[in-house]
């Protein structure tokens, strides 16, 4: 019964996988339920197995990148809360790599727009994954001794999101990538952590 049960969850995880790297290209509005299980190798039957309705699948998603997401940030954790944690969450947010697959990064830069029209139970996980990231910066601020570091986390979260869905809607890398310098290099100065990088 066992082995049922872990083949059962390998075969759910492998949908979700699917669905993730799909919505985090072209959005909730490119998962349809037959597609996604044709490329998932499954039948379109079998979806009903693993999540009860497309609305259930969405929710399900979106917790899955937010954790994917925490999953890759942990080696920030092993940096002090501050300067340098802040300023390594910059450059690898904003960085060209994340650009180019955004399918394994931040699901915020491609969902924001459409988060509003989310199921109800996947714009609150979407909420929950904002709020962590929020989080994530504003310890940071406080540590660094920056006056009301949750109104500034809000600004910082803000700049480092609409940077991302900014470069990625522009097709010509140079100018993409001068776009992230850009708002790298901005930020940090804003911030008064760009002379920790440089020294």
């Amino acid at each position: 019964m066992s082995e049922v049960i872990t083949h059962k969850e390998r075969t759910r995880q492998r949908i979700l996988d699917e669905a993730a790297a799909i919505m985090r290209v072209v959005g909730t509005e490119g998962i349809g339920v037959a597609a996604l299980m044709k490329r998932a190798g499954l039948t379109h039957g079998g979806f009903y197995a693993h999540f009860t309705s497309r609305d259930d699948l969405v929710a399900n998603v979106v917790d899955r990148m937010f954790i994917e997401t925490k999953q890759k940030l942990k080696g920030l954790s092993t940096l002090p809360e501050g300067a340098e944690r802040l300023s390594c969450l910059i450059d690898s947010y904003l960085s060209a790599e994340a650009r180019k697959i955004p399918e394994q990064n931040c699901p915020m830069p491609s969902l924001a727009g459409e988060a509003s029209r989310l199921p109800q139970e996947a714009r609150d996980r979407f909420t929950l994954g904002i709020e962590e990231m929020h989080g994530l910066v504003a310890r940071s601020l406080k540590a660094m001794g920056h006056a009301e570091p949750d109104a500034l986390a809000s600004s910082v979260q803000a700049e480092l999101i609409g940077a991302m869905a900014l470069a990625r809607a522009i097709q010509d890398d140079e100018l993409a990538e001068k776009k992230l310098a850009a708002s790298r290099s901005q930020l940090k100065r804003r911030l008064g952590i760009e002379e920790d990088r440089r020294g």
